[in-house]
């Protein structure tokens, strides 16, 4: 599988890269997280926007696979099963989209990024993650704010199974960064020892993406 998008949706990419290119939804405000709940630049939402590249994959859990490898101690390969069987959380957050929605208290189940890390034992030179999707979709996360409080490998949203406009059966949420981050129908986390752009990352989104700098584009 190539980690290259077929870009069905060439026009809404080519939007979003014009945006980036125009720097779409800049205020040049400052903010942070403890002062203000909605970030510079946001507008508050009640339901939640479906954005993609256009290529929804049909994944069943019974056919779904999860790896962790790269430069780790332990790399890991679950089956539906073994996923569930990890510890599981449930947690509310609130969630950013470098589109300027943002929507409160959202309820997501799943494994926490941190038990994760703590199977798998990055190695000390472990810098970064790349997420990678069903979809060929990738974005980098720095090692740090994956294992942010917070963050999860969710696999129900609102109390129910993660709809596959979601990202289901499985993705990733960060967050405390833009949701671009928030992969959706993860399949592989490459750990990396050097942070390395993602798929909008190399179109002139920001490597962070932190909704309260408006790290949106670089």
């Amino acid at each position: 599988m190539t980690d290259e998008p077929t870009d069905p949706n060439d026009k809404l990419i080519r939007t979003k890269m014009r945006w980036a290119e125009e720097g779409r939804g800049l205020t040049g405000e400052r903010s942070s997280p403890a002062r203000d709940r909605l970030p510079p630049g946001q507008r508050l939402v009640t339901d939640q926007p479906v954005l993609d590249l256009g290529n929804r994959p049909q994944v069943a859990t019974r056919d779904w696979t999860f790896t962790v490898g790269g430069s780790v101690e332990t790399p890991i390969t679950w089956d539906w099963n073994s996923f569930m069987a990890q510890p599981q959380v449930s947690t509310v957050t609130d969630i950013h989209c470098v589109t300027t929605w943002s929507r409160y208290d959202t309820a997501w189940d799943g494994v926490t990024s941190r038990h994760l890390l703590d199977v798998v034992r990055p190695k000390p030179s472990a810098k970064a993650v790349m997420l990678r999707c069903y979809d060929g979709y990738t974005t980098n996360v720095t090692l740090d704010d994956f294992a942010a409080e917070g963050v999860i490998v969710a696999h129900a949203l609102d109390g129910y199974p993660l709809p596959r406009e979601h990202g289901g059966p499985v993705r990733v949420v960060v967050p405390h960064l833009y949701f671009w981050k928030s992969a959706k129908w993860v399949r592989h986390i490459e750990v990396m020892d050097e942070d390395k752009p993602g798929y909008w990352e190399a179109r002139g989104y920001h490597m962070r993406g932190d909704p309260w700098t408006e790290e949106r584009y670089e």
